[in-house]
């Protein structure tokens, strides 16, 4: 788990890796993508290549920084999604939480190319930049093995993240932790809070010992029968 502090939030991006090949979750803001890199070369794995990110769903938090990853042409990662949030990340569909007047606010405040790498990857795309689409169930032969969960409600094709070897979930923004305890999606930026608590039943079917959370970092101990209370609040 990175901490990557954006002056106004602190954010949780995850890396799985082995001698050959990093995977990264998630991309942050626009512009985050030299400071990523910066995090995974102090922790001492920044000689490893990225092959692979997972956008666990489209929000710009979560797919800003992809633009940067994606310059170096043949050597790019591949790019896994889910079928549901693959428009918006593709260019082809907008970002279902964006208005046009906040991103160009967010975009004025970029350095040029990093604003020019956004624009040309999401605004004027010239190919699709989902390489791969991802669904429930299924278990991607990253780190010893990663359990794909959709988990909608947040945005349509938000998927969570089982990393089997440790017992940890990669809830993305299904649930956030605050000063310690881990607590469901924010109901300001989940247009969906019925579908989004649902969705947190699929976790009772996981031993589940770790939860990362993109907002708020990592939660520990007792974390099955606190999913339980999160999605059954009755």
């Amino acid at each position: 788990m990175l901490e990557l502090n954006l002056g106004p939030m602190t954010i949780h991006p995850t890396i799985l890796y082995d001698k050959d090949s990093l995977v990264l979750i998630d991309t942050g803001m626009p512009g985050s993508a030299p400071a990523i890199l910066e995090l995974v070369k102090q922790v001492g794995i920044g000689d490893i290549p990225l092959r692979s990110i997972i956008l666990t769903h489209q929000d710009i938090d979560h797919i800003g920084g992809l633009p940067a990853f994606l310059a170096d042409g043949d050597e790019a990662p591949i790019v896994f999604a889910h079928e549901d949030d693959k428009g918006a990340i593709n260019g082809s569909q907008p970002l279902l939480k964006m208005t046009t007047e906040r991103l160009a606010a967010i975009l004025q405040q970029l350095p040029e190319e990093a604003r020019s790498q956004f624009e040309e990857t999401f605004l004027h795309p010239s190919h699709p930049n989902v390489d791969q689409t991802i669904t429930d169930g299924e278990t991607l032969p990253f780190a010893g093995g990663l359990t794909v969960i959709h988990t909608p409600g947040h945005t349509p094709g938000h998927v969570s993240l089982f990393h089997q070897p440790s017992k940890t979930l990669i809830a993305g923004d299904a649930m956030v932790a605050e000063n310690g305890e881990l607590k469901g999606p924010r109901p300001s930026n989940t247009p969906d809070m019925e579908k989004a608590l649902k969705s947190l039943k699929k976790f009772n079917d996981f031993d589940i010992e770790n939860v990362i959370c993109f907002h708020g970092g990592k939660i520990q101990g007792g974390v099955n029968k606190r999913i339980a209370a999160l999605a059954d609040p009755s």
